[in-house]
């Protein structure tokens, strides 16, 4: 039975929850929880009053029923609509995630930080010496290719260690 067809007194007997599955289903798309709340309020009279008292409520009835799927910014929809498959590859958006080459560069300055005995104020003086740089285009290019370079010096250095416990090893004192 469609919303028109229903008398005043059948809409009162009617839960909120109930009136926007039924709005839901009249108009066969997603639509905002406000625009969905003010239909239900205008069908049932609400005061402003009321309507102010009732719409968290509202939300929150339509959070925890199951017939309802929410879409981001306030939208919703009705759970059937939406096939499991397709609800989730719509609905949830995955945050990116960063690629494993950055963590590793990050890994790196902190280890050269650790390595070198790098202060925070020799780290400040050398940003501030990098000025305008940080505003050009061309920058993280710069910056990979410098955090390339001193992967290969940290390498280097490791090694000369190596090399270094090994000849105190070969040649007790």
């Amino acid at each position: 039975m469609s919303l028109q067809q229903l008398t005043h007194d059948e809409i009162d007997h009617l839960s909120m929850i109930e009136l926007a599955a039924k709005i839901l289903k009249e108009e066969n798309k997603a639509m905002n929880y406000k625009v969905i709340f003010n239909k239900i309020a205008e069908l049932k009279e609400f005061t402003d009053e009321q309507k102010q008292n009732m719409m968290a409520q509202f939300y929150t009835d339509m959070n925890v029923d199951g017939r309802f799927l929410t879409l981001g910014s306030g939208m919703w929809g009705l759970k059937r609509w939406y096939p499991v498959d397709q609800a989730e590859e719509e609905i949830t958006e995955e945050p990116k995630k960063k690629t494993k080459k950055k963590k590793k560069k990050a890994a790196v300055v902190d280890d050269v930080d650790d390595d070198l005995d790098v202060t925070d104020d020799e780290i400040d003086d050398i940003v501030s010496d990098l000025g305008d740089d940080l505003e050009d285009e061309d920058f993280e290019d710069d910056l990979d290719e410098d955090l390339e370079d001193l992967e290969d010096e940290v390498d280097e250095f490791e090694a000369d260690e190596d090399l270094e416990d090994k000849v105190d090893d070969d040649n007790p004192r």
